[in-house]
């Protein structure tokens, strides 16, 4: 019994450190891109950085997997549930261990549920806000994949945002997230309403200090696709400066380096949308 205890607490504990994992990908846009059971540690961590990524133009359906480019099983948007698959897998290979399944189908449940709370204070967070509002967070979302909008600077950008703002204003301070160099013609259209509710929040439910609280949660700096081949381009013409640079900046990505901002905290450029190495990846890459 005392042996079906701790396996019981050990496969807990293995869930929940996956879940913290999982939820902190998905805050900074982060993607795997091969999230095979081999690839996923007890230790709540995961091996393999091959195709990796990170969100550009925020788009939950996006992978930087090649080879997954067919059926997006690994995209951004089904990290969870891909986790839970996985963990579903180790309950299957320790099953022999316990004489009732019914410990480990409890616990892996308690996972979905936990993630989702857990996912759910992470985009209040990023928001800014003392509570968490799911129809504001959905209509979000779909904003954001409306009109191609950059997740990193979106999100950084809104800290700067004042209750006291218009949503005209509002849209000004985020403008250099859009991907789509006719955003005047469109922004308006696509995010008045969402700011105007937005704002409603912030007026009586901003968190304490929230540019501050907004800007431990919502990196400036992340190692995009595109600066990362950069860096890679130059190494294998034995320049190293931007690799050392780079590295240098991503050890600090939440600190504002105003020196950096503008070679490493800009929007993807339109050259590497499409380039190889700076949109997917292989397995072998």
């Amino acid at each position: 019994m005392y042996k079906t205890y701790t396996y019981a607490k050990w496969y807990a504990e293995v869930c929940d450190t996956t879940k913290d994992m999982i939820v902190h990908w998905q805050r900074v846009g982060f993607v795997h891109g091969v999230m095979n059971t081999d690839n996923m540690s007890i230790l709540g961590l995961t091996i393999d950085y091959g195709p990796y990524g990170w969100l550009e133009d925020y788009n939950p359906d996006w992978t930087p997997n090649t080879t997954d480019a067919e059926f997006h099983r690994y995209a951004y948007g089904k990290q969870a549930y891909i986790a839970h698959w996985n963990l579903m897998k180790l309950a299957e290979a320790i099953a022999p261990l316990f004489e009732s399944v019914e410990a480990l189908q409890n616990i892996l449940n308690d996972y979905a549920v936990q993630y989702q709370s857990a996912w759910q204070d992470m985009m209040r967070q990023k928001l800014g806000l003392k509570t968490f509002d799911e129809a504001l967070v959905e209509s979000l979302m779909n904003k954001l994949e409306v009109m191609e909008t950059d997740m990193t600077i979106f999100f950084r950008k809104l800290a700067d945002i004042e209750a006291e703002d218009t949503p005209e204003t509002c849209i000004q301070t985020i403008s250099s997230a859009f991907y789509d160099t006719d955003w005047q013609n469109k922004a308006k259209q696509v995010w008045q309403a969402w700011f105007e509710n937005y704002l409603g929040h912030l007026k009586t439910h901003a968190t304490d200090n929230r540019k501050e609280a907004m800007n431990k949660v919502n990196p400036k700096y992340v190692l995009r696709n595109y600066l990362a081949q950069l860096a890679i381009d130059k190494a294998n013409n034995g320049d190293l400066s931007m690799l050392h640079e780079l590295f240098g900046v991503l050890k600090q990505p939440y600190a504002e380096q105003p020196h950096k901002e503008a070679k490493y905290a800009q929007k993807r450029p339109d050259w590497a949308k499409e380039k190889a190495g700076c949109s997917m990846l292989s397995c072998s890459s």
